[in-house]
């Protein structure tokens, strides 16, 4: 039994599997959701809850985050029942959301006031890849704390890269989506545009995954393509995010700005559908 209390806030398609294996591998962990549905199959598999953030706190040494947006970290961090509502010190709280790099910075710096260690540290990696522990995970903070998180992550990922201080993991993060979003219109585009003169997708794709630019997430994507089955397994509303957090970050370079206007404008009409759905978008349907 490994003896180092988890705490794990954030219940979606990724927070589940993740937090899953932390309590195969041993670990005491302790788990908060608003939704408090979702916290049904973690106590059958062994989680205790907790009422609020705060007594999530108290009684985890290692606290995970994996929610949806700054907004959701905000909330989990003020407020009467937030984590920065303890006095509590000497936790080590890793923050796995795809936020903002100025989030980070901002609750980072506060949880170091209060005598506790914060890494942001946002993965590469979908929910099969969280299932096999097979996610990269990219990690920003101290390096003392990079190194006491080590043992945990492992549990979480083939790969957890120390990039800087606060916020640099979130960066690499955006950095990585915005390729993401590159190649999802860059495949769907291709397809469409075989399509409309005469190339059938399936014979584009065989076509594209026995040449040089093959790759697991174009061989998954034109799966989708031709099954037309966009169920999300990375959504376009979160691309649509990230590329919004990476816009205020600064980004003006052609290609991306051209992707941040399609996801924008793919979101209102099909947010909840998978990011290669963006290919409706592109069609004009």
């Amino acid at each position: 039994m490994n003896t180092a209390s988890i705490g794990w806030i954030g219940l979606g398609n990724m927070g589940i599997p993740m937090s899953q294996r932390l309590i195969k591998a041993g670990y005491p962990v302790t788990v908060y959701n608003r939704n408090r549905t979702k916290e049904a199959s973690l106590r059958t598999a062994g989680a205790a809850t907790a009422e609020t953030p705060s007594a999530l706190f108290e009684r985890s040494d290692v606290i995970f985050i994996m929610v949806t947006d700054d907004q959701a970290i905000r909330d989990i961090f003020s407020g009467g029942n937030g984590l920065l509502s303890t006095q509590t010190k000497g936790k080590l709280i890793i923050n796995m959301s795809t936020v903002s790099p100025a989030i980070s910075r901002e609750f980072g710096g506060l949880c170091r006031v209060k005598g506790n260690e914060y890494l942001d540290a946002p993965v590469s990696g979908s929910v099969k890849q969280a299932l096999d522990g097979q996610l990269v995970i990219m990690v920003g903070g101290s390096k003392a704390a990079y190194d006491q998180a080590g043992p945990f992550l492992q549990q979480l990922g083939k790969l957890a890269l120390y990039l800087g201080d606060l916020g640099a993991g979130n960066t690499a993060k955006l950095a990585i989506n915005l390729l993401l979003s590159l190649h999802a219109q860059g495949l769907a585009e291709a397809a469409l545009f075989s399509r409309q003169h005469g190339v059938r997708t399936e014979d584009f794709m065989t076509i594209f995954n026995n040449g040089a630019m093959s790759n697991v997430f174009g061989k998954i994507k034109g799966e989708a393509i031709i099954a037309d089955n966009y169920a999300a397994a990375f959504s376009i509303k979160n691309i649509a995010k990230d590329l919004r957090l990476a816009k205020a970050e600064g980004i003006t370079t052609p290609l991306a700005l051209t992707a941040y206007q399609t996801f924008q404008a793919a979101e209102s009409k099909y947010g909840d559908l998978d990011i290669i759905a963006v290919i409706k978008e592109i069609a004009g349907g």
